[in-house]
Order: structure tokens, then sequence, then C-alpha cells
């Protein structure tokens, strides 16, 4: 990210850019800036964007080998191709040449960096990850964007907000924006604005309810099923999501035997350091031997709805009220 800024800072722009990862909030946000930065504002003229699969490959370089109208150079934006997954041989070895009054952006959520258009924009522009950031990262954003809207908030709000909302920042700005117009009439937001008006994302509710499973809180983890069911989702996905959460566990579980730190685990399970921790405290709810009779307990209910022996909303009633028992 910090070569994008630069870039955007100096106005010295390369021919073509990739922004991939999983984080869509910033990929937007680099895509919208380096346009603004690049074209005069309500420039049509020199602007192309091409989204979706089967975009004719043919078609952009011509429109490419176009000079720009009265401007400096002429922008294409090309979102979620796949281009970057297939050969893609023509555009790849066009991008090695292609005129310094074009510039391209590619957006994509996932890249084969052994393709051949992954390579060119490598060796002509800049391919930057964008992925999801680590909670300090997402703390200080979440402050930057209170101060914005003259608002105050607690590091306990923002922390609830986290704990509630996830770290995707596109779902954090819309729970911002709820937060925001709920406070309207105070500068402070709290913890307590945080839970009347704010989302829990599935994940979070599962995590919740595995808690509650832990702590034998039988009546809370069924609430948190019954919420989940009001909202749609299917039973045999929340069982999905728990039997992942419980692998999970297990795993992480192991690796705390094994003397691993949290940023250990962190690397090995595939978690950001600060979810990790989460896991690590709640791993110390279970055995090996309990997450290991859990897991083969979620597969014999799966199996039992599959083959009709019972009803899906039950099996995950059963199955949460088996592992909360006191």
């Amino acid at each position: 990210m910090k070569s994008l800024n630069e870039d955007i800072k100096t106005g010295q722009f390369k021919n073509v850019y990739l922004l991939y990862g999983e984080e869509a909030y910033l990929k937007r946000q680099y895509r919208d800036r380096l346009r603004r930065a690049m074209l005069p504002e309500g420039d049509t003229m020199n602007y192309a964007c091409y989204e979706g699969k089967n975009i004719p490959e043919a078609e952009v370089i011509d429109l490419a080998e176009t000079m720009p109208f009265f401007a400096e150079r002429r922008l294409i934006v090309i979102e979620n191709s796949d281009f970057f997954k297939n050969s893609s041989s023509g555009l790849a070895d066009y991008i090695k040449t292609m005129p310094d009054t074009t510039c391209m952006i590619f957006t994509e959520n996932e890249v084969d960096k052994r393709s051949r258009m992954y390579r060119a924009v490598s060796g002509k522009g800049r391919a930057v990850e964008l992925t999801r950031q680590d909670e300090r990262t997402l703390m200080l954003w979440i402050a930057g964007a209170a101060k914005r809207e003259k608002k105050k908030m607690r590091e306990s709000a923002a922390r609830c907000l986290l704990d509630m909302a996830g770290t995707d920042m596109e779902n954090l700005e819309k729970e911002l924006e709820k937060l925001f117009c709920y406070t309207l009439d105070r500068d402070e937001i709290t913890a307590e604005d945080v839970e009347a008006v704010c989302t829990a994302q599935t994940a979070n509710r599962i995590f919740d309810m595995v808690e509650a499973v832990a702590m034998k809180r039988q009546k809370k983890a069924l609430d948190y099923y019954y919420d989940l069911l009001a909202l749609r989702e299917p039973p045999m996905r929340i069982l999905y999501l728990l039997t992942r959460q419980f692998r999970i566990l297990l795993e992480v579980r192991a690796l705390t035997e094994r003397g691993y730190a949290r940023n250990q685990v962190a690397e090995s399970v595939g978690l950001r350091p600060f979810v990790a921790g989460k896991y690590m405290e709640q791993c110390r709810s279970f055995t090996s031997g309990e997450l290991q009779r859990i897991l083969e307990d979620a597969a014999d209910l799966e199996e039992s709805v599959k083959t009709g022996r019972l009803n899906d909303v039950m099996s995950v009633e059963l199955f949460i009220v088996r592992h909360s028992a006191a």
C-alpha cells in the first residue's frame, strides 16, 4: 500500500496496476483514488470499465491503442475478470509493450502468481495484495473515521464493534454509518450504542455459540441458534460452521500443547493474531478428546439428516443440547 500511496502523492504512475486480495474495501478505495489522481473529474471520454468473465481481449487492446482525447492518458479498469487464473496470452503479451498513454487497473479476488498475466503486470507495473487488516490497524481506522465525523469513540467501544461486526472493512464502514446516524445528537459513541444498533455477523454468532457451549450455558447457546434461524441461516450451514469452529479449536489446542506462541498459531492455522488469541482462550475449555468426540457427533448428525432419519433443525438443536449440558 505504501507504493500505491507514493504513486498517488507524486503523480508518477505505472502503466498497469493489479489490486487483489480479500479486502474489498481497500481495493475499491485504491481503485477510486488512482482514478481520481489519473483523470480529471468528469472525464468519461478517456475512461472505460469492464467487469466479469469473458471480457474480449481484442476490444481491450484496441481501446488501449487509442490515443487519449485531449488528455495525458487513457484509463481502463478491469474487474473480476479471471484473467489471472488462465493464460490470457494476448493481453499478457500486450501489457509488456502497451503505450505510455494508457493505464490499466485490474481488481481481482484471487490470482495465480504463476500466470503469465501476473508476471506481466509485476514486470510492467505494480501487483499489490490487499488483505484483511490487523486489529491495531482497524482500531486506528475506526478512530479516524469517528474523528472525521467529529465523534469520540473509546477503545472499548471500538473493540466491541470489531467483536460484533468482524474485520471486513466494507461491513465495518456500514456499521459505522449506522452509529453516526444513531448518535447524531451526541459526540461520543459508546459500547452500548454498538450493541444497540450493530448487526452481529454469522461467524461471530457462531463463535459466541461455541463459547456458550463451552461455558455450559445451554439457553444462551440455543438463543444464538434461534437468532440465526430467524435470520434465515440454513440449519446445515450452521452445523457446518459449528463443525469448522470446533475443528479449528482442535488444531489450535494441539499447537498450544506443543508450546506454540500466538503468532505461531496464527501463521500455522491461517488466522490473524488477535483472532488466534481468542481461539487459544476458547480451546482451554475443552480437552482434545472432547473436541474429537464433538466433531464425530457432528458428522453422525449430518449423515442422519442426509439419510432422512433426522430433521435438519432438530439435528443442530440436539447437537447444541448434548454438548452444552452441565
